[in-house]
């Protein structure tokens, strides 16, 4: 009767955990969607106003002002405080941070609609949502353990980041072309990790000591990231300049 219980007992608890995972993964897609979809919109309206896209950069020169600069570089900043603010913050600043910094990564992304025709920023779009689609799913169905890989990718990340600050000195054609490979190649595994690292989370096998709202709100960034990073390398192979 004691292991007929046990079994009925860590069946339920099984389902109940797969049940909390996937509601968990679910209100972090939410976000995440909602995030592009402020972005897509800013950046399309940015885009296509003159007014709005020359307070950002001299239209005349092709140059930055310097609000274009503070545009483009803010987002890193937020990035920071999210990260390392989950504990002070409340959910309620975590959100309209995240919320803030998706306009602003919008405004800095309109530079991209006045470099690459619209056709082939929509394909590259397409091309990245089908491909960010099938490696989350892998992430979350799987069962082999991505923690290897995942830092593997990581130890890849800051090779790309290396790599772009000495290229920024070098403007090497040859180095951004295998830059741009090895990012697509970082942030399609990196998508695969970052999901089965939050169907972790959702059920309680990490971070549990932290309010899951406000996981919730760093699961979308890290996905937010992984989908723009893998978006702004496809488009280099894919976008066709104007």
């Amino acid at each position: 009767m004691n292991i007929q219980n046990n079994y009925y007992g860590s069946a339920d608890q099984t389902i109940k955990t797969g049940s909390m995972a996937h509601s968990f993964i679910a209100n972090v897609f939410s976000w995440m969607f909602l995030a592009l979809a402020i972005t897509a919109l800013t950046s399309y309206f940015f885009a296509s106003d003159q007014s709005l896209i020359g307070s950002l950069i001299n239209l005349e020169t092709g140059r930055m002002n310097t609000l274009g600069w503070i545009v483009t570089l803010s987002p890193f900043a937020f990035v920071m405080i999210i990260s390392f603010g989950l504990n002070r913050l409340s959910f309620g600043t975590l959100s309209l941070l995240f919320m803030v910094f998706s306009v602003l990564m919008g405004m800095s992304l309109s530079f991209i609609l006045m470099v690459y025709t619209a056709s082939s920023v929509f394909l590259t779009f397409i091309v990245t949502s089908a491909t960010f689609g099938v490696m989350a799913f892998l992430g979350y169905t799987t069962k082999t353990d991505l923690t290897k890989f995942g830092s593997l990718m990581m130890m890849g990340l800051f090779g790309i980041i290396i790599a772009s600050i000495a290229n920024f000195l070098m403007h090497s054609s040859s180095l951004e072309y295998v830059i741009s490979f090895i990012g697509v190649l970082v942030f399609t595994g990196l998508t695969a990790y970052d999901v089965q690292k939050l169907k972790r989370i959702g059920s309680g096998q990490m971070y549990g000591a932290l309010p899951s709202n406000k996981l919730i709100i760093l699961g979308a960034l890290n996905l937010y990231l992984d989908f723009i990073n893998l978006f702004l390398f496809l488009l280099r192979f894919l976008g066709n300049r104007k």
